[in-house]
């Protein structure tokens, strides 16, 4: 339904751990048990899982096991240098992540910049993601009908102008979020943006920061792999995404195999943040019929 529902606040961040992934560190917070799911963050200034899912993640956590994943430079994982394809590069270290963890195979629940390295570990390696759910990910260069807005760089330019001046501030953060992350700013916790910029002013992130995307690696374009996933995919965008509206994702699931879309009404770029109890239920759906029917085709 359209009915709002208020904002769980996030509560106390919960003790991580770092983990070796064949020679990077990551740090992850496991949350519940039952079937492996991992939770991938956006790429905004001072994102981390915590941030991004710290609401929505103890409801997954009721019958599922949760790894929420500090990417690479962002929170307490390693702030290394990515050189070649981006995207590659992340992929194959969350693969390493797995490995380490003891996980063969998981469902991938993701926001933004966290939702096209899923995208990219389904169709390099897609024996270890049984599905994906995606919202706010750009893992093409291009929309259906008409260019993207600022050219596709519209993250960038404010990410660099959140660092620029007088540098992070908590009321920059709060308007950034406002601007482009939140469909209603009143409703964004002040504890979220305190998180936030907290992590942003972190001496590493802002040196990664001050080289713009110098040591994010080279972009890639992945309309190639798009067609090779194979795993259930379901796009579930805001209508009032400020970033790439529905008609963005409407195109990417129909270049993939099994791509489908669930559009939520008042909402923008960080649906499992504004709505978390119609995310969950949106998203709980979706994963259990995946399992359901995995099981069904078995021998």
């Amino acid at each position: 339904t359209g009915a709002r529902v208020m904002p769980i606040e996030v509560q106390p961040e919960p003790p991580g751990r770092l983990v070796d992934a064949n020679g990077l560190i990551y740090h992850v917070i496991e949350l519940g048990s039952g079937s492996p799911t991992f939770f991938l963050h956006g790429g905004g200034p001072g994102c981390t899982a915590w941030s991004d899912f710290g609401s929505v993640s103890p409801l997954f956590a009721a019958d599922r096991k949760c790894f929420l994943v500090d990417l690479l430079q962002y929170g307490r994982s390693e702030k290394c240098t990515i050189a070649g394809p981006m995207w590659d590069f992340h992929s194959r270290t969350i693969r390493d992540l797995m490995d380490a963890l003891g996980v063969d195979r998981a469902d991938f629940v993701c926001n933004s910049w966290g939702g096209t390295i899923a995208l990219n570990l389904a169709a390099n390696y897609p024996e270890r993601t049984r599905s994906l759910v995606v919202t706010g990910s750009m893992p093409v260069f291009y929309g259906p009908l008409a260019p993207l807005p600022e050219g596709g760089r519209r993250g960038r330019k404010a990410r660099d102008a959140y660092f620029a001046g007088d540098g992070p501030t908590w009321a920059k953060m709060r308007q950034l979020m406002a601007d482009l992350e939140w469909y209603d700013p009143d409703e964004i916790p002040d504890a979220t943006v305190t998180l936030r910029h907290k992590q942003s002013i972190d001496p590493d992130e802002m040196n990664l920061a001050a080289r713009s995307d110098g040591p994010r690696g080279e972009w890639q374009d992945m309309t190639a792999e798009l067609g090779r996933i194979g795993c259930p995919v379901l796009f579930a965008w805001g209508m009032n995404d400020d970033f790439l509206t529905p008609d963005y994702p409407l195109m990417l699931a129909r270049m993939i195999e099994r791509g489908q879309l669930y559009v939520m009404d008042k909402s923008s770029h960080h649906l499992q943040e504004e709505r978390p109890q119609h995310y969950h239920s949106v998203v709980t759906g979706f994963l259990n019929q995946t399992e359901r029917t995995a099981k069904e085709q078995r021998p």
